[in-house]
């Protein structure tokens, strides 16, 4: 949690960069300003996050709290398909300049029209959507599982909870379900035989179903590409396996309840994450984070860039 002279100083970094020109979040002045005042970010949080970064722990989650969010001095909750913070706003700047310290801001152009800051938040009509417009149970998933740019962290910031305050980010931290996993099934997730579908809005572009193995990399300490949703199994071994880790992933899971000025940075590889239901009531005060992808090296995905730009085609 920051102090209280922490909050203002990070505040007043964030207000230092709202009113730099143009004030667009995607604008690349505004990008290269918001790389230097992440400096001036406390640093006691600087010093947490790069921790993290180096070993996120056996929970992949770190919280930082009581950031600058006043609810009442917000507008009204977007209720559109699609909502995105183009303008630099105080909670977008705040986010801007946390992702910062922790690697390069990405975003995918087929994904809310590739905006740096998006907004999470319930759309009417979308009630039971596997998607971040839902206010159904969403199923555990590492984030875009299906591109081979995904994310290595996702943050999320809240600015309002739901009316109950019952909303809940669900984690499954991979690290303390592996020891409960055995070996067979280990070596069946390590294995091509899983498929995860890429959502509409990217196949229309081109992009194709991923085939894949569910855990990579270090044997004692995978990676893992999952969205129980999305992903199938491709034979009855995979579907044993999968289910094996899904018990295993919701046994090991973890609730956090975000309230306005919570900020959880979740590490995509070795962490999957959904949500519980909650209500929504369409009233202009429901539930509402922003999400930023961060990368640890954008040079990964150059090839899927133009220029600079820090969008995915």
């Amino acid at each position: 949690m920051l102090s209280g002279p922490e909050r203002d100083e990070l505040s007043a970094s964030a207000r230092e960069l709202m009113r730099t020109p143009p004030g667009l979040v995607n604008d690349g002045k505004w990008l290269t300003a918001a790389e230097q005042l992440a400096a001036t970010v406390p640093l006691r949080a600087r010093q947490a996050i790069r921790r993290f970064q180096r070993d996120p722990g056996l929970d992949g989650v770190l919280l930082l709290s009581n950031l600058w969010v006043d609810p009442e001095e917000l507008p009204p909750t977007p209720t559109q398909q699609g909502s995105v913070e183009r303008e630099a706003t105080l909670p977008a700047a705040t986010q801007a300049l946390i992702a910062m310290c922790l690697g390069e801001l990405i975003a995918y152009q087929n994904e809310k029209g590739g905006a740096l800051v998006q907004n999470v938040v319930p759309v009417q009509g979308q009630e039971e959507s596997q998607s971040n417009a839902g206010s159904a149970v969403l199923a555990m998933h590492t984030e875009n599982a299906f591109h081979p740019h995904r994310p290595d962290y996702v943050l999320l910031m809240c600015l309002r909870n739901d009316h109950e305050d019952r909303a809940v980010l669900l984690t499954g931290p991979l690290r303390r379900a592996l020891p409960h996993i055995p070996a067979p099934v280990r070596a069946v997730l390590r294995q091509e035989r899983f498929e995860t579908k890429a959502p509409p809005s990217f196949l229309a572009s081109g992009a194709k179903d991923l085939h894949h193995a569910v855990l990579t990399g270090a044997r004692e300490d995978p990676d893992i590409v999952v969205d129980f949703h999305a992903t199938r199994p491709l034979d009855e071994a995979a579907r044993e396996a999968m289910g094996v880790l899904r018990q295993q992933l919701a046994a090991a899971a973890q609730e956090f309840v975000l309230r306005p000025g919570d900020l959880a940075i979740l590490d995509n590889r070795v962490t999957v994450h959904g949500r519980s239901e909650f209500v929504p009531r369409y009233d202009g005060r429901d539930r509402w984070l922003h999400r930023t992808f961060v990368h640890l090296d954008a040079r990964r995905s150059l090839g899927a860039r133009s220029g600079d730009s820090q969008i995915i085609a």
